[in-house]
């Protein structure tokens, strides 16, 4: 009887160690990041590559993997790159932006550590650092579901990841001393469809992707340009949408889409037609006096015949076309009877039952500072400090760089009136928060939280006020990452400040982001654990002032 009760406590003791040990799985990465000649619109000039490639290497990853990607830069500049929708989970560390990280100097390399916890979903990374942008440097990240989560769709035949957006032939370096100079980079040269470009009728076009009929692809597209919206179609084939920015959507037929900047989406398409070539189309929208495209060929295998000139029609532009946009977004719901990440539907989360506890109403505008073009929110032009603000909180140093709440909460001043400062707004940890973008220009915007997804609620024309608040969508509206604002209109989003860590809030036109319209959410956890949010980690490069200072005792649990 002995013998038998100390061999079920050993086996207890080593179930319990293989519990606490067991850990989600890991995938490790190794990147070069390099310059490499470059022809998106079909002009050289130097861009930037992750091991020799543009679009980079794809993260192909399952809800709960830990990643792990070691960066050598090998650029005669500093480097960062964040993981556009990923929410680092207590982890603002590895987020990848000048206000929480120090760049990863010339000739060195750093390794990024982090988990896409509770997620689904198509993403994106790309470097913050400069104008580099402007350069390539992106790639995917391709978050599936495990393999015991019911997805609301078939396995597809194969899926593609699809990276469009406005491209200039300037080059990144011209485009910064544009804007360093106090002058706007203006219009973009071209479209291009994963670093390259076609038009209707060219005789060298390669084939994109082939698919083999009666088969369905998944198209994980992402919006990864400079300033452009753009809308995307298939010639003679319609798209289900079926995910967006990590939510599963309602599977509405769409005959195109409207794509804004820094966005992503899915969609699902069927080789159900003739079998020859297609081509997929990628055009502007909203810019006025010019109209932007670019083409490239889907083709059957074993098909027959080139693609026909006779494309489908594109949106309208304009007023008119405003208003197809927004009835477009509002098309757009929440799959409530999916599951996320997690096993339980995605709807059992009633974000339209919860108070809201505080309001930010942002207004952006467009002005000069002693002679200089500076984009602002509420009046405050975002500058970046030497010292990046997140390690500044951790080492208790802030008042060397910037005050809080700087910006009101609501627009108050004049839009003309804009101070250049750094902009870091407190954020009270588990507030559920209102956040109105209120676009008084005649551009428009889109703008990304890093570190939460947000309810995008409503889209109106004109001004916002408080009894605009009844025609909320508060029941299925998507929870996303990032959210347009169309010229003259608002848009309001509602999330919960439960994510501790500093967070950049930013316009992702990437000339506005440079030159100040951007922000930090400061969310701390008062109880300083390990609960909220982890611990500097021990490979993190510390620069500024921090540099030297005695390390601030750690969380603990």
């Amino acid at each position: 009887m002995e013998r038998t009760s100390l061999t079920v406590v050993a086996l207890l003791v080593c179930l319990s160690v293989a519990v606490v040990k067991g850990e989600d799985p890991y995938l490790f990465f190794e990147w070069n990041v390099t310059y490499g000649t470059i022809s998106p619109l079909g002009v050289p000039l130097q861009g930037i590559l992750i091991n020799g490639q543009l679009p980079g290497p794809r993260i192909n990853c399952t809800s709960n993997n830990n990643i792990v990607v070691n960066v050598f830069n090998h650029l005669d500049e500093p480097l960062l790159l964040t993981w556009n929708g990923v929410q680092q989970r207590k982890n603002s560390w590895q987020d990848g932006t000048p206000g929480t990280m120090c760049p990863i100097m010339p000739g060195t390399n750093f390794t990024y550590r982090f988990q896409v916890k509770d997620q689904i979903g198509s993403f994106f990374y790309f470097p913050t650092t400069d104008l580099h942008r402007a350069a390539g440097g992106f790639g995917g990240i391709n978050v599936h579901s495990r393999a015991l989560i019911p997805v609301p769709f078939d396995n597809p035949a194969d899926e593609y990841n699809v990276f469009v957006g406005d491209w200039y032939n300037k080059g990144y370096k011209s485009l910064k001393k544009i804007l360093d100079g106090g002058r706007t980079i203006g219009r973009p040269d071209g479209i291009h469809i994963n670093g390259k470009s076609s038009k209707v009728g060219d005789k060298v076009a390669e084939s994109l992707f082939t698919i083999e009929a009666g088969k369905t692809y998944r198209y994980r597209f992402c919006n990864v340009g400079m300033r452009t919206s753009v809308n995307v179609r298939f010639q003679g084939h319609p798209m289900k949408l079926v995910e967006m920015e990590g939510s599963h959507t309602m599977q509405n037929i769409y005959e195109s889409l409207d794509l804004h900047v820094g966005q992503c989406f899915s969609v699902l398409v069927t080789a159900d037609q003739e079998p020859k070539d297609y081509y997929m189309i990628v055009s502007s929208r909203f810019l006025k006096q010019a109209h932007l495209s670019s083409v490239a060929i889907i083709r059957y295998a074993n098909g027959k015949g080139p693609s026909s000139s006779d494309l489908p029609t594109p949106p309208p532009e304009n007023t008119e076309g405003i208003a197809w946009s927004i009835n477009q977004f509002r098309s757009f719901r929440w799959n409530l009877t999916a599951s996320a990440a997690r096993p339980n539907p995605q709807g059992s989360y009633h974000y339209g039952q919860i108070n809201i506890t505080r309001t930010f109403k942002i207004v952006n505008s467009r002005s000069e500072v002693d002679g200089k073009l500076r984009f602002a929110l509420n009046g405050i032009s975002h500058t970046d400090a030497d010292t990046p603000f997140k390690l500044a909180e951790y080492f208790g140093a802030t008042e060397k760089f910037f005050k809080y709440d700087l910006m009101a909460d609501e627009f108050q001043t004049d839009l003309n009136k804009v101070t250049v400062a750094p902009n870091i707004k407190n954020g009270t940890f588990r507030n559920f928060v209102e956040i109105i973008f209120e676009n008084r220009e005649k551009t428009i915007q889109t703008y990304h939280l890093d570190g939460y997804s947000f309810f995008a609620v409503a889209i109106e024309p004109g001004m916002w006020s408080p009894e605009k608040r009844k025609n909320y969508n508060l029941v299925d509206a998507i929870n996303r990452h990032s959210i347009q604002v169309y010229p003259k209109s608002w848009a309001a989003v509602m999330t919960t400040l439960d994510n501790a860590g500093l967070w950049n809030l930013r316009s992702e036109m990437w000339e506005r982001f440079y030159l100040g319209q951007q922000l930090y959410f400061s969310v701390l956890s008062p109880a300083r654990s390990l609960r909220d949010e982890y611990n500097l980690p021990d490979n993190h490069p510390l620069c500024g002032v921090v540099k030297g200072m005695p390390m601030p005792s750690p969380y603990k649990a």
